[in-house]
């Protein structure tokens, strides 16, 4: 029997990669994609997209999209407070599992089952304990093609905001940086792949650094 859960998109890398292997299990169907957006910015937090792009990005990959609005400097208990109150939608209509793009961070991985055991869901991580390296070349000879949108300029050069998410890419990062950015080194966002029923059309537009250190390329459609 297939079981609905709930998806926890980022609109990044390995948000698609995960869903494009929760695509291929036949237990499994995607009820909702849910997404944090930023009340006033109307974008993708952390992420910087916009939420036209988002919600095309939805469409083109076929699934419902649950927007979670969040205010700017979201504190950690209104963030809980409005994740909570989604979940608890889905559980009332029987949905108990959540997938999540996560690849290593256990206290993350921790957090995640802790506060979703507190309303009796459960997580599940598609991608758990793979080899990085492995994921990101899988990722690229899938035929994804995303692009960075956000760039951490206290451990990446900000120039690499705006760069096509590509095997030139993966083979110009520096030592050190993760090639999936699990620590939050830059973000994406993905615009086409075979789980999109037709490419997000996407133009760069400005380049602006925020709060003194998170470097963005904004796209537009």
């Amino acid at each position: 029997m297939t079981e609905n859960l709930i998806f926890g998109w980022s609109g990044g890398k390995d948000s698609a990669l995960a869903l494009y292997e929760l695509s291929k299990d036949k237990n499994f169907q995607v009820a909702a994609l849910l997404t944090t957006v930023t009340e006033g910015y109307d974008r993708i937090s952390m992420h910087g997209v916009r939420r036209e792009l988002l919600q095309k990005q939805a469409d083109a990959l076929g699934y419902s999209l649950e927007e979670i609005s969040i205010p700017q400097k979201c504190t950690n208990e209104i963030y809980e407070q409005r994740m909570q109150q989604t979940l608890e939608k889905y559980r009332g209509q029987g949905i108990v599992t959540a997938a999540f793009g996560d690849l290593f961070l256990q206290d993350v991985r921790q957090y995640r089952e802790e506060r979703m055991g507190r309303i009796g869901m459960k997580c599940l991580f598609p991608l758990w304990g793979r080899n990085t390296t492995e994921l990101a070349a899988r990722f690229v000879d899938l035929g994804f093609r995303a692009v960075i949108v956000c760039v951490d300029t206290d451990v990446l050069d900000r120039r690499y905001a705006g760069r096509e998410y590509n095997h030139d890419l993966l083979r110009d990062l520096p030592p050190g940086i993760d090639p999936c950015a699990e620590n939050g080194e830059f973000h994406t966002f993905v615009y086409d792949g075979p789980i999109f029923s037709k490419p997000v059309e996407v133009q760069r537009g400005e380049k602006i650094l925020r709060d003194n250190r998170f470097f963005y390329c904004d796209l537009k459609s």
